[in-house]
């Protein structure tokens, strides 16, 4: 089959590789209807985590069940699913406690590699959620997104406690940032800001719900988030981004006894503990247990409460894998959607 592989920062191909097989009784295969890049996926691309030799690519996914091995019992082939950027178990400790993407048996996509036309995913019956039938072709983009952009901002959301009479302030305008928008104003915001430079995302923030536009960054852009909340700063924050400067902009820009949701891959960051310790915040994030949002998030986006698959500004053939990742690499794209 044709995947994407990395075999050196910025040297992207779409080659054949081996068809994937059920391996274990909990596996299933699926074929992919779509695929996506991912702001994570643009660390290796640019050398900013190692890539040790040829690396499968992709970790957001949707398409229909081919096959699947003898524990499977919630997924059947020639079902359409949605699946976590994370493979979990769904029965240990931690999954049932809400955190699936710290399952004790859990796998990350990003090493089976989604942006190809078949892949093996694990822990199929804790992994994937299957539609209520075939999805209309203008849903797919949005149930893609569920996959990670969307849980992730959902996530951001929820762990910065976003809710009704607060302010949330997002500090990020990639597509986790934008769906941290969309996150909060349904989870009953008043008010949300985002942090952006760029007017494409300005205004499909605005769209999702955005209240206000911040256009200065670091202690310029907490001044600003301070004068438009009194001098207290934010309840809630999210914090898409992941770099030094981002988690110290969204401790600052978050009034004592805020929550601050992190959702941004972290690439190092470190805390001043003096700071933190008389900022009086509430920290809480990693990598987002989409799991646990998915039946939710796909009834959503099944009755059109919500339209996530906006972010996904450009759409490519998988054989144009290299290109996409230079538009989002050059950011002249938010999102790329690949179609196998």
């Amino acid at each position: 089959m044709r995947a994407t592989v990395l075999h050196a920062p910025g040297d992207v191909r779409v080659e054949e590789i081996d068809d994937p097989r059920i391996i274990e009784p909990t596996d299933a295969v699926i074929r992919l209807t779509a695929a996506c890049v991912c702001g994570s996926d643009l660390w290796p691309y640019r050398g900013a985590e190692p890539v040790d030799g040829p690396m499968p690519m992709g970790h957001e996914y949707v398409g229909v069940v081919e096959e699947v091995g003898g524990e499977v019992a919630t997924v059947k082939p020639g079902q359409f699913v949605v699946g976590s950027f994370v493979a979990s178990d769904g029965t240990c400790e931690i999954c049932r406690s809400g955190y699936p993407s710290s399952c004790v048996h859990r796998v990350f996509m990003s090493q089976v590699g989604t942006q190809s036309e078949r892949a093996r995913i694990p822990w199929a019956d804790g992994t994937l959620v299957a539609t209520p039938g075939v999805p209309d072709s203008d849903l797919i983009p949005s149930l893609l997104a569920a996959s990670d952009v969307l849980g992730t901002g959902w996530f951001g959301a929820v762990a910065a406690q976003a809710g009704p009479g607060r302010t949330v302030a997002v500090v990020g305008d990639g597509a986790v940032g934008l769906l941290g928008v969309l996150a909060a104003r349904r989870l009953g915001a008043e008010r949300v800001v985002i942090f952006s430079r760029h007017e494409t995302r300005q205004r499909l923030a605005r769209e999702f719900g955005a209240t206000d536009i911040v256009t200065e960054r670091g202690d310029e852009g907490v001044a600003a988030l301070k004068e438009l909340t009194g001098g207290l700063g934010a309840h809630s924050v999210i914090e898409a981004v992941g770099t030094q400067q981002s988690m110290q902009q969204a401790i600052r820009s978050t009034r004592p006894g805020g929550h601050i949701g992190f959702v941004g891959v972290s690439h190092d960051v470190s805390l001043n503990g003096q700071e933190l310790f008389f900022s009086q915040v509430h920290l809480h994030g990693g990598p987002a247990p989409v799991r646990r949002f998915l039946p939710e998030l796909i009834d959503l986006i099944w009755q059109r409460k919500i339209d996530p698959g906006r972010v996904f500004d450009l759409t490519l053939p998988l054989d144009q894998a290299a290109e996409a990742y230079r538009a989002m690499d050059e950011r002249r794209a938010i999102k790329a959607l690949l179609t196998p």
